[in-house]
């Protein structure tokens, strides 16, 4: 949890580009796909470099966001135990990972 926390915020500036030439105009949203297939105008990161980005930040998301549930239902059942801590850790992790693999087909255009 806590490190799925850190990369989200190292990866915010990453985060902040990806909005900002998303909704800004018709032209920054072409040369942000365009980034995702092509890479950088000037050819030094290829576009599998961003794909990857793009999947470690939805890993990150998607982990934070499972193992906050975890958390979350733990202080409701009460559920304190240590077998019960990591029997849910496992499935969190797996849940996390699952859910990524589906984006990340989707990413990397699979489907």
């Amino acid at each position: 949890h806590r490190v799925s926390g850190a990369v989200m915020f190292l990866l915010m500036p990453f985060i902040i580009w990806m909005f900002d030439a998303s909704v800004t105009s018709e032209i920054s949203f072409e040369e942000f796909t365009s980034v995702f297939t092509i890479g950088c105008a000037d050819g030094a990161i290829p576009g599998w470099f961003f794909k990857l980005v793009a999947l470690g930040l939805i890993w990150s998301y998607l982990h934070h966001f499972c193992a906050g549930v975890r958390h979350l239902l733990m202080e409701v059942n009460h559920a304190y135990s240590k077998q019960t801590g990591q029997s849910t850790a496992v499935v969190t992790f797996a849940i996390s990972l699952s859910l990524t693999a589906v984006l990340g087909a989707k990413l990397f255009g699979l489907f």
